[in-house]
């Protein structure tokens, strides 16, 4: 093999190899290039966000109906309030259910939209009342740990 054609594939698999990052560099920053024009907003209070950022997805079933749009703090209440836009393709009814879950091993956080049985429609502007916060994985090894730790402090019998 001549220099001339091993320059080519050097240049051929670096390539390659840049393309690769591009693509990881925009599936980890949540790019998408859906466009959703006609949205409805919608909020959720919950007591811990976690890692959850703006641009997170908003899903349902799976499926992605919207973005998190703003996330501020509540000092009335203490808690963090999140902004979503949804896509007026989906509706869903009063009691809807938002929860906060990790996808994936790179751990993008997301808010997770789950419909109940009330006939009415939240409408624009409404607030999602049921919600379940992130669950911090610190605390979870701290509890495990504790566990584990009175567990060996028993006296034997």
């Amino acid at each position: 093999m001549n220099r001339k054609a091993l320059d080519l594939w050097v240049g051929f698999f670096v390539a390659i190899g840049i393309g690769a990052l591009l693509f990881l560099a925009l599936k980890v920053s949540s790019f998408s290039g859906i466009q959703m024009e006609n949205t409805y907003q919608l909020q959720a209070r919950f007591d811990n966000i976690g890692g959850l950022k703006l641009k997170s997805a908003v899903r349902s079933a799976g499926v992605l109906v919207g973005r998190v749009t703003d996330i501020r703090y509540d000092s009335e209440k203490y808690v963090a309030l999140v902004e979503m836009h949804i896509d007026n393709r989906y509706l869903f009814p009063k009691d809807t259910f938002a929860a906060i879950y990790t996808s994936g091993l790179l751990g993008d956080q997301y808010i997770g939209l789950e419909p109940g049985g009330d006939e009415e429609d939240l409408a624009d502007g409404a607030t999602v009342l049921k919600t379940q916060s992130a669950v911090a994985l610190e605390k979870l090894i701290s509890q495990f740990m504790f566990n584990k730790a009175s567990e060996g402090q028993t006296a034997p019998p």
